[in-house]
C-alpha cells in the first residue's frame, strides 16, 4: 500500500453543501447569508467591528504576570526586636506591638545588632539573622506556613497518565 492508495472510510466524507446555485435547491438566493449588508456581500475580517476600534486593539498588551504562588513576608529586623524589648518574639506579639499586620507571615532580617538572648518564632529567617541570633544564644523556631505546600502536583509521564 502506498500513500496515493489511502482513502477515507466509505461514508465518512460527505460532499460539501453547494449554496448559491439557483433557486432549485436549498441554499439558493441569499445562500445562508441573510439579506443585504457587508456580511452578505464580501469578506469581513475576523474581529472586524464595523470601523470601530476593535476590542483586541482597545485592550492594553499583557505585560508580565501575577505569580499565584508568591509568598509575601513582613520583614522585622534585629534592631527592631532589640528596641521593642520583647523576650518572646512571635507574629502575635509583634502584632500586639504594632510591628506587623494581622495574620502576616513574618521574616526576620539581619539589619542591626541584638545583644540579648530572646525566643524568636517566625515563618522565615535570613542567614545573617540566624547567625546573629546564634551568637547571642537566642532560640529560633521556624513556624509552618498556614496553607502548607502550595506547589502544583507533580506531572508524570504523558504516556502513563492515560
Amino acid at each position: 500500500m502506498k500513500v496515493h492508495d489511502l482513502k477515507p472510510a466509505p461514508g465518512s466524507r460527505r460532499p460539501p453543501k453547494r449554496v448559491a446555485r439557483g433557486i432549485g435547491g436549498k441554499g439558493g438566493k441569499t445562500a445562508g447569508r441573510g439579506t443585504k449588508g457587508q456580511r452578505a456581500r464580501g469578506k469581513v475580517p475576523v474581529g472586524f467591528e464595523g470601523g470601530q476600534m476593535p476590542l483586541a486593539r482597545r485592550l492594553p498588551k499583557l505585560r508580565g504576570f501575577n505569580n499565584p504562588f508568591r509568598v509575601e513576608y513582613q520583614p522585622v529586623n534585629l534592631d527592631t526586636i532589640e528596641e521593642s524589648g520583647l523576650v518572646e518574639v512571635s507574629p502575635e506579639t509583634l502584632f500586639e506591638h504594632g510591628l506587623v499586620g494581622k495574620g502576616a507571615l513574618v521574616k526576620v532580617l539581619g539589619r542591626g545588632e541584638i545583644t540579648r538572648a530572646v525566643n524568636v518564632s517566625a515563618h522565615a529567617f535570613s542567614s545573617s539573622a540566624l547567625s546573629a541570633l546564634a551568637e547571642v544564644g537566642a532560640t529560633v523556631k521556624v513556624l509552618p506556613k498556614p496553607w502548607g505546600d502550595r506547589r502544583p502536583p507533580a506531572r508524570g509521564n504523558a504516556l502513563t497518565n492515560r
